[in-house]
């Protein structure tokens, strides 16, 4: 099992070791991701409960409530 899992290994490294165009393709993948993550977190997603709530209580017990409390059915 080990010398299989050693062979897998050594096809990836040497092909991600060859690559000259996969290199910039993994590159434009990460800026992608960065951006995704990072820059529109920042901008679209607000830390709703440090922003709504002044202590770790009060976070909590909204979040709690958000949690249990029924679904309302909109049909």
């Amino acid at each position: 099992m080990i010398e299989k899992s050693a062979k897998v290994f050594s096809f990836y490294r040497d092909g991600f070791a060859q690559m000259t165009v996969g290199k910039t393709l993994w590159k434009i993948i990460f800026i992608k991701l960065l951006v995704m993550f990072a820059v529109l977190k920042l901008f679209f997603f607000p830390n709703y409960l440090n922003t709504n709530f002044e202590t770790d209580e009060q976070r909590g017990d909204y979040v709690l409530e958000q949690l249990i409390r029924p679904v309302t059915n909109t049909n």
